[in-house]
């Protein structure tokens, strides 16, 4: 999948009309992204979130959640502080 949009730094639309958020903590890995950046999606078993991003250049990855969902507050807390 390709990144149809992705002006807000957290939320990316990709070329199949989906929005998902990125988790905070893994903003900085999507700021080499480009529109011809090739994703993938897939199920996650972390407790931040539901999906990862893979890109497939470098097999980087970023947590997300469909956009409009919320972030589970617990969890947030604790990845952000590295727990």
């Amino acid at each position: 999948m390709k990144i149809r949009a992705h002006a807000e730094s957290h939320i990316v639309e990709l070329d199949d009309g989906s929005k998902w958020q990125i988790f905070a903590g893994d903003l900085a890995t999507t700021l080499s992204w480009k529109p011809e950046t090739d994703l993938h999606l897939e199920p996650s078993s972390d407790r931040v979130g539901s999906h990862v991003l893979v890109n497939g250049a470098d097999q980087s990855r970023v947590r997300v959640i469909a956009a409009g969902e919320s972030w589970p507050d617990g969890e947030v807390k604790n990845a952000l502080k590295g727990g």
